[in-house]
């Protein structure tokens, strides 16, 4: 049921979820690039991991090769087809049914975007973790998808409607880590640049994807409409005649609070003055 405060719709998003799920691998680039960050950030962290929380497994596609074969990893998607070949457990990402203190990683890839209450999520995967423990997450960030923008803003500039979803850009997403209670807060932005041929093949992604229009209220559009958008995006065209679009992967990094952390410094207890250290050497 959707409450009044929601921005997405939760049921729609759960049918759209279990109608990717059949076909999901043809579409799992943007995913797997995503994944792969997470890798690499998680590479420069020098310890074991036992409990492992996937938030928005879906189809299971991330694992932690090379460590230690007594890792279990619990998978959680908002889709019933997804959770369930994944061998997961079916909720939303910010209703989670698991106790504080359970995992010492959560990993979230490329769902986070679409989640009602963000701020709740971080808290609740913060409050997941056991002391000391790692969040890693990545999804949609701000500025993405301009091609596709341009193309319904010219297609509806009589009666524009909302066709895209809000995005928090990253110094946004900082604040919301923040904000979750997060120690050691990171947020960084890497830029996954796609061309398309057509207008109809960076929908057919979307869907693939699970991450058509989600808005509550949302209309669906006329074929006039799909037909005008068609022709805007194709105007935007290299002279290869195919489209450019970026998709600005927003990385978040934070830990649970923890006693052995390092703390900043209490203001007031340097002993060099500004002056002093911009000084030339001798």
């Amino acid at each position: 049921m959707t409450a009044p405060q929601d921005i997405f719709d939760r049921s729609a998003r759960r049918r759209r979820r279990n109608v990717a799920a059949p076909n999901f691998t043809p579409h799992d680039f943007l995913r797997a690039t995503m994944l792969d960050g997470i890798a690499e950030r998680l590479d420069s962290v020098k310890r074991d991991f036992s409990e492992v929380l996937d938030l928005g497994c879906f189809n299971g596609g991330f694992d932690l090769a090379g460590m230690r074969s007594d890792v279990r990893i619990a998978r959680l998607d908002a889709g019933y087809d997804f959770a369930l070949s994944a061998r997961g457990v079916q909720a939303d990402e910010d209703r989670l049914p698991f106790a504080d203190a359970s995992f010492d990683l959560v990993v979230s890839a490329g769902v986070l975007d679409q989640v009602n209450d963000l701020p709740g999520a971080l808290t609740l995967a913060r409050r997941a973790l056991r002391p000391d423990g790692l969040f890693l997450a990545a999804f949609v960030g701000a500025g993405s998808l301009p091609a596709l923008r341009m193309a319904l803003r010219e297609a509806e500039r009589e009666q524009p409607a909302a066709r895209i979803h809000p995005q928090v850009d990253v110094r946004s997403a900082g604040d919301l880590l923040v904000r979750a209670g997060f120690a050691l807060p990171v947020a960084d932005v890497e830029t996954l640049t796609i061309r398309y041929g057509s207008f109809g093949s960076a929908i057919d992604d979307l869907r693939g994807m699970a991450a058509t229009n989600l808005l509550v209220g949302r209309t669906a559009m006329t074929r006039v409409t799909l037909a005008r958008a068609g022709e805007a995006y194709h105007g935007a065209a290299d002279p290869d005649g195919r489209t450019t679009e970026r998709i600005d992967i927003v990385y978040l990094t934070g830990w649970a609070p923890d006693a052995s952390q390092p703390k900043p410094a209490r203001r007031g207890s340097g002993t060099t003055s500004l002056a002093d250290a911009l000084k030339p050497s001798a």
